[in-house]
């Protein structure tokens, strides 16, 4: 296991130290795994499932705040509550210190009057601190806070948040927000079949495109506004989504992440699920890093590492939240693919085209037909048009029997998992009769079949009733949308086959090679670059044969020993780019070369104002693959390690991979490719 077993060496400008498993101090959470999951750094290695069951179907509501007055706020989020509490069959009891009954219902001076223990409480209140602290002697589960001015204000709210954390966690109660919304208790359809979408979202608004997807025939089972997260958190709730029976996909806007650790595990627990996870993230320019930080107050996290995270653990992460709503879609109600093949079947060549250099370009299989399937295909389109794949029947055969006929044949064929039927307008009634075949054969078949249809009106009866009225078939509006989906479609399910946990395999004690180079470490040191060599030695790491020496003679002794030709290095702790500065030294064959070139690093050094601890005579390496490995520590996700192309241009190329320890030899190779 890189970054656990034998632990790992940073080599960053910060104070250098062995890091073993991601050692990193992580904040203290609701839910932090037992002292017995922990790896050898001290960080969980297992989170349980929250038991949100009661959060999302509560048998019983107070409404803090309660309001029945024209033109107040909370009158408008009151009724709906009311409502919302009417079809799920819970009981609501308003709270208001001056009211006797708000909308006929019987009111309750505070939460210590309650006629019972409520599952959820929603605070419609400024200051939700001390109504939480009186919820703690009423055996309140939840509570929703929709006050603002939190940690998204700055820092007095950010210490506001802080202490509504601590509040929270001594109470016993979870808590969802502050800066939330009523999204949680929407209108759910439930006369929709199938896996569900679970949502979650940062900002209440970005989630509505998925929800209006009920409206296109997706089935939705929850959504989760978490807000700022003082408590409850995206992770908390992936967990818990991931283990619910009728959620088929988790679909995420995260505009920032408040423990990576976390993040993490639960993104593990839905991996190991086979849930797929799609996620907008924001954060990806200096701007909207800056931005999404204002808006809730959490830690957006370098972009590229947040992306390798993801990657590394299966979460699918996409740019719009078309995307998301797309994929999301196709990934909760399709099943698992039989083939990687993707056949693209069209009624128009240049169609077809179209979309097979997007998928082709995206990384998606598209293979040629046998010549046994293209003669079968043959019988039913004309021998001028192409069938190869992809399949032009060039609007022949569509309007008649001949088209289901064609569609069942290119779903027969084994190298096929995927069939795409690009229909870029309405033309009944051959569209129709073409929607209605592809409706057939998906309802016949185990593989998917995908549309794509181009008109912008969208009324049609062909897409609104024939295409979305079917679960069998994913229909798109885009040929990108519907080859990002398809890609992540194939892409997950290649993954969660071959998944194993790296947390199952973290260790839990050091290494020997980690007590050894803890060893040669003291609080604070920073290494130069033979010190360092040191560390990678203890770790079995073979570097070149170098020597340390504060003389030109010594130098030159080195040289003989070390073998020509030889490479001379100024060292000192703080240099880490020496090229730039000319302290570098190549291909010395000769004595008097090395004495040369120590005079002159020496001189450099002086004129620089670099005090060093000597000069490095190192033996030449000439052949063989230059790269950069090296450790960083990220401040949401910890420790990092980074592998990619070196040498000198490292730092404009930037060819680099990023991983996120633990994990094993596997992703090792993975990030060397």
């Amino acid at each position: 296991m890189l970054g656990s077993t034998h632990g790992t060496l940073t080599t960053t400008s910060r104070p250098a130290r062995v890091v073993a498993c991601g050692e990193h101090s992580a904040q203290v959470v609701h839910g932090t795994a037992p002292d017995d999951g922990l790896d050898v750094s001290g960080r969980p290695l297992h989170a349980p499932v929250p038991d949100l069951d009661r959060l999302f179907r509560p048998e019983s509501v107070a409404v803090v705040g309660a309001s029945d007055a024209e033109g107040r706020p909370n009158t408008g989020i009151t009724r709906q509550l009311i409502a919302w509490s009417e079809r799920v069959g819970a009981r609501l009891h308003p709270v208001h210190p001056t009211r006797e009954t708000v909308f006929g219902l019987p009111c309750s001076s505070s939460v210590a009057d309650l006629p019972e223990p409520v599952d959820v409480a929603v605070l419609l209140v400024g200051d939700p601190v001390p109504v939480i602290e009186r919820l703690a002697d009423t055996k309140t589960r939840f509570a929703v806070a929709f006050a603002s001015g939190f940690a998204e204000t700055g820092e007095d709210g950010a210490a506001a948040q802080e202490r509504l954390a601590e509040v929270t966690e001594r109470s016993g109660l979870r808590l969802l927000g502050p800066n939330t919304n009523l999204n949680a208790f929407e209108r759910f359809r439930d006369d929709l079949e199938g896996p569900a979408i679970a949502l979650i979202t940062q900002s209440g608004h970005q989630g509505r495109p998925v929800f209006t997807m009920q409206e296109l025939g997706v089935r939705l089972s929850h959504w989760a506004p978490t807000g700022n997260e003082a408590d409850l958190e995206t992770a908390d709730f992936i967990s818990y989504f991931a283990s619910r029976p009728e959620v088929g996909a988790i679909a995420a806007y995260v505009e920032g992440l408040k423990d990576g650790r976390g993040f993490l595990l639960a993104a593990d627990r839905a991996a190991r699920n086979r849930v797929p996870v799609v996620a907008v993230k924001v954060g990806r320019t200096e701007t909207g890093a800056r931005t999404a930080a204002s808006h809730t107050g959490k830690l957006t996290g370098a972009d590229a590492t947040v992306d390798a995270a993801m990657r590394q653990y299966g979460v699918i992460r996409v740019d719009g939240l078309d995307e998301l709503q797309d994929t999301a879609a196709l990934l909760a109600r399709a099943r698992a693919p039989r083939a990687e093949g993707v056949a693209v079947y069209s009624i128009s060549g240049g169609t077809g085209a179209h979309f097979s250099d997007l998928a082709s370009a995206a990384g998606l299989e598209l293979p040629t037909l046998s010549d046994t399937k293209q003669a079968e295909l043959h019988q039913w389109i004309p021998d001028y048009l192409s069938v190869a794949n992809p399949i032009d029947n060039g609007g022949h055969p569509v309007g008649d029997w001949r088209g289901r006929k064609i569609i069942d044949a290119i779903l027969a064929d084994p190298d096929v998992g995927v069939l795409v039927c690009p229909i870029t307008g309405p033309f009944p009634p051959m569209s129709d009769k073409l929607a209605q075949d592809l409706v057939d054969a998906a309802e016949e078949t185990d593989k998917l079949v995908c549309v794509i249809w181009g008109s912008p009106v969208g009324d049609e009866d062909a897409y609104r009733k024939t295409l979305l009225g079917s679960s069998r078939v994913a229909t798109f509006r885009t040929f990108a949308n519907c080859v990002t989906a398809v890609r992540a479609y194939l892409g997950h399910h290649r993954f969660t086959r071959d998944y194993r946990s790296p947390f199952d395999e973290a260790p839990r004690t050091l290494s020997p090679s980690a007590r050894k180079a803890r060893a040669l470490l003291r609080e604070g040191q920073q290494l130069s670059e033979h010190a360092a060599k040191q560390l990678l030695r203890a770790y079995g790491i073979r570097v070149p044969r170098e020597q340390l020496v504060t003389s030109a003679a010594g130098a030159v002794r080195a040289a003989a020993q070390v073998g020509y030709p030889v490479v001379m290095k100024a060292s000192a702790p703080q240099l880490a780019h020496k090229t730039e500065l000319g302290l570098v030294k190549v291909g010395l064959t000769s004595a008097s070369q090395v004495r040369d070139a120590y005079r002159d690093l020496t001189d450099i050094a002086r004129y620089e104002g670099v005090e060093l601890d000597g000069v490095l005579v190192c033996q030449m390496i000439e052949q063989g693959v230059e790269m950069v490995v090296g450790v960083g520590q990220d401040d949401l996700f910890g420790p990092t390690v980074t592998v990619g192309l070196g040498g000198v241009l490292v730092e404009v190329l930037r060819d680099v991979a990023i991983g996120i320890p633990p994990f094993g030899e596997d992703r090792a190779r993975a990030m060397l490719g």
